[in-house]
């Protein structure tokens, strides 16, 4: 059987172990550590319980160089996470989501694109060094929750020791989300807000009830007027990203499914995308104040934080020398913004993310073997030609 083929099986079985974000991610984590195992990686592996309770798992897993003349520093970290978002809708071929199906030079199956297709793309790399030839250390990090919030990046980077080693090696992180094996250097945030308006639920028919939507109507009147600002105001875009504005989004529900019923609730909310130099924070206290002003409950839903390394660090260079290309920016997040203490990141992992998430969810075998070759290289590069 080739390395590709036993590639595609291994995505094949990581799919089958559904990790939705609202479960725990402690069975992916499982085999996971297994094949780190068989590759010669220690695995250390924290865990937290997330909002609702459901016990969530990281892996820092490192392999130490043992050639001649190995040093602790630099080497290479690569980054990934093992959760997905829902599938309840599937429309891929096969009729379920977990159950991975091999067509027409596609596999199709949710998590297969973002991220475990990339993940073992970078396992199959690893696969193909020997540690005996490593001069520079070697990680590989799982976290949970990159879907809901970057939760388990977050906890990461409080509660586990070995991280505090890769910080301090300051190796080529590789957060391999799917670029294209693009090599992006830079991406944008994401922080959200919360407003909710009260009243009192009663008949329509009667003047007992206190509509919560009449309170909100002001509000959203702020929100689009300040919409329109992030598309019109220069301060507020960002030239070096497309679109170079902050993609001030907003919604409102009451949640009422009864003409006859006066709401008793209603909820806005508002997404925005900050940009490295233009973050919105402004514009956030704009909506806090108005939402004071109309006597109205506020929130702020923290997200991530954008990421920019310059595109002529060294490590950008020269991953872009490997790759083919140069470097780009992207307007999607991802929970590298986490890693402040990091110094050399780049995203850079096969698939499109234009897959990523929808209802057919897939990844190109030909980028699986692409991606497996680049990876190989820069674990070559960074490992082992040092």
């Amino acid at each position: 059987m080739t390395l590709l083929q036993r590639s595609i099986d291994k995505i094949k079985s990581f799919v089958d172990c559904s990790s939705v974000s609202s479960t725990s991610n402690a069975g992916i984590s499982a085999a996971v550590a297994d094949s780190l195992d068989v590759l010669g990686f220690d695995v250390e592996q924290t865990t937290y319980l997330d909002p609702r309770g459901v016990t969530k798992v990281n892996l820092v897993a490192s392999r130490k160089p043992l050639a001649a003349g190995a040093t602790e520093a630099g080497g290479l970290a690569y980054f990934c996470h093992t959760d997905v978002i829902p599938a309840d809708h599937w429309t891929g071929p096969g009729g379920d989501p977990f159950k991975c199906v091999v067509r027409e030079n596609r596999i199709y199956g949710r998590g297969s694109c973002d991220m475990k297709g990339s993940l073992v793309a970078m396992l199959s790399a690893v696969a193909k060094t020997l540690q005996v030839d490593q001069k520079a250390p070697l990680w590989i990090v799982c976290t949970a929750d990159e879907e809901v919030g970057f939760l388990g990046a977050k906890d990461l980077v409080k509660n586990s020791a070995e991280y505090r080693n890769i910080v301090e090696a300051q190796p080529l992180s590789i957060i391999g989300e799917p670029t294209r094996l693009s090599v992006v250097h830079a991406h944008k945030g994401i922080v959200g807000m919360r407003i909710t308006s009260r009243g009192r639920a009663a008949h329509s028919s009667t003047t007992e009830g206190v509509n919560a939507n009449e309170a909100m109507v002001p509000l959203l009147q702020t929100l689009l007027d300040i919409r329109k600002k992030t598309e019109e105001s220069a301060v507020y875009h960002d030239d070096r990203f497309v679109p170079p504005v902050l993609s001030w989004n907003f919604g409102v529900s009451d949640g009422c499914n009864a003409v006859n019923m006066t709401p008793a609730k209603s909820v806005a909310w508002v997404s925005l995308r900050p940009m490295p130099q233009v973050d919105g924070r402004d514009l956030m206290q704009m909506v806090a104040t108005k939402a004071e002003e109309l006597g109205l409950e506020y929130e702020v839903c923290e997200g991530g934080d954008p990421l920019w390394i310059d595109p002529d660090e060294s490590c950008i260079r020269d991953l872009c020398t490997l790759a083919g290309g140069k470097p780009k920016t992207v307007c999607y997040g991802t929970d590298g913004g986490e890693f402040h203490e990091l110094q050399h990141r780049v995203v850079c992992g096969p698939g499109d993310i234009a897959q990523a998430h929808t209802s057919d969810e897939w990844l190109e075998i030909e980028q699986l073997s692409k991606g497996i070759d680049l990876y190989e290289k820069a674990v070559r590069f960074w490992c082992t030609e040092i």
